[in-house]
């Protein structure tokens, strides 16, 4: 496949010029057996953005969050954290300094809203199984450092007051805040939220924009998924786009509306270069091709059908004739049997008209 040409990235200011890179993913390939859906996808992070990921649905813009996080193994390229190469392993991605959400809520429901914060911050902690088991003062002060920090997250989004609710009792809007504090518990330098703002109203979209804000100003670089473009275009400082497991373009927000291959991408209407485009031609080329050599077979066949039918032809006639013949017989026997019966009931009735002239002079002689 041919490479796509991608828009140059354009940042406003000098600071995002200037700022270390967080997130370096190298030519990015996700392959599931023959199919691609990630591929050749190059992008950086750097201190202090929030950088957009859109596309229709179906473009690979999760499969993508999947190789940054370590649920898979990228078939080829590979991702870099702070200048260090990650290791695919979720935890250890997490420990590096990256925390996620997910698209559908993922919080443990029978637990507290302060328990699922406690559990985002098991890799800051190094109290082991000894110490948990004995309950030493080492583990109680890890302990009460641990709760300090959760409640400052539940007051951070709002849900301090929540604390000891279940999760499973919030508000859809809150669950989206909690499942946002719990990743922030690891202390991560790279947030990335994958569709934040799905389901809400906007009330709540606005509410989430304004969170997302108070993180990059904590100093924590951010990376969304979003298909609320409003969301998208507001909240991003630069925006990279996604089709076909492609990146199409990125730059900032002006850059990526006014690209029209964006529109069309996301009205599904063909455009010259579009990821795809090569292959659905070649699967349509193979297509026609197939017709072709299978039309003279078919013909073929259809010659060979014909004279089989002319052959049977004959043969179906006589046999009617047959039948005919058979039935004609058994015709002519019902015939002569009706006929034979309306003799005899003639020959009947005739019988009956003498006994009947003899009754009548027998009458008259005895008067």
């Amino acid at each position: 496949m041919n490479a796509m040409t991608t828009t140059p990235t354009t940042t406003t200011g000098t600071a995002a010029d200037t700022a270390a890179t967080v997130l370096d993913a190298s030519g990015v390939t996700m392959r599931f057996g023959g199919l691609t859906a990630v591929q050749g996808v190059d992008l950086t992070v750097r201190e202090g953005e929030i950088v957009g990921l859109i596309g229709p649905n179906g473009a690979g813009k999760t499969t993508f969050f999947n190789c940054l996080t370590g649920l898979y193994v990228p078939t080829e390229g590979q991702v870099s954290y702070k200048g260090t190469v990650l290791p695919p392993k979720p935890h250890l991605v997490t420990q590096a300094g990256i925390a996620r959400t997910f698209q559908n809520i993922r919080l443990f429901s029978n637990m507290t809203v302060l328990e699922n914060v406690l559990v985002g911050r098991h890799t800051r902690t190094k109290e082991g199984l000894w110490s948990a088991l004995l309950r030493g003062p080492g583990f109680k002060r890890a302990e009460a450092a641990s709760r300090e920090r959760a409640m400052e997250l539940l007051e951070f989004v709002g849900l301090d007051a929540k604390a000891d609710h279940l999760a499973r009792n919030l508000p859809y809007g809150e669950q989206r805040k909690l499942e946002i504090a719990r990743a922030l518990a690891s202390d991560p330098g790279l947030l990335l939220l994958d569709e934040p703002t799905a389901g809400m109203n906007q009330n709540e979209t606005r509410t989430t924009e304004e969170l997302v804000f108070a993180i990059r100003d904590l100093g924590v670089a951010v990376l969304v998924i979003e298909h609320d473009m409003k969301f998208i275009f507001n909240l991003c400082d630069r925006v990279a786009v996604l089709v076909q497991g492609q990146k199409l373009v990125e730059g900032t927000a002006e850059v990526v509306q006014g690209d029209e291959r964006v529109v069309a991408a996301y009205l599904g209407t063909p455009f010259e270069g579009a990821p795809g485009a090569e292959e659905a031609a070649e699967v349509a080329a193979a297509e026609a091709h197939a017709a072709e050599e299978a039309a003279p077979a078919k013909a073929e066949a259809k010659a060979k059908a014909e004279p089989a039918a002319d052959a049977e032809g004959p043969e179906e006639a006589e046999a009617e004739a047959e039948a005919a013949t058979e039935a004609a017989p058994d015709t002519e026997e019902t015939t002569g049997a009706s006929a034979g019966a309306a003799d005899q009931s003639t020959d009947t009735a005739d019988a009956a008209t003498p006994a009947a002239d003899a009754d009548s002079t027998t009458e008259g002689d005895s008067k």
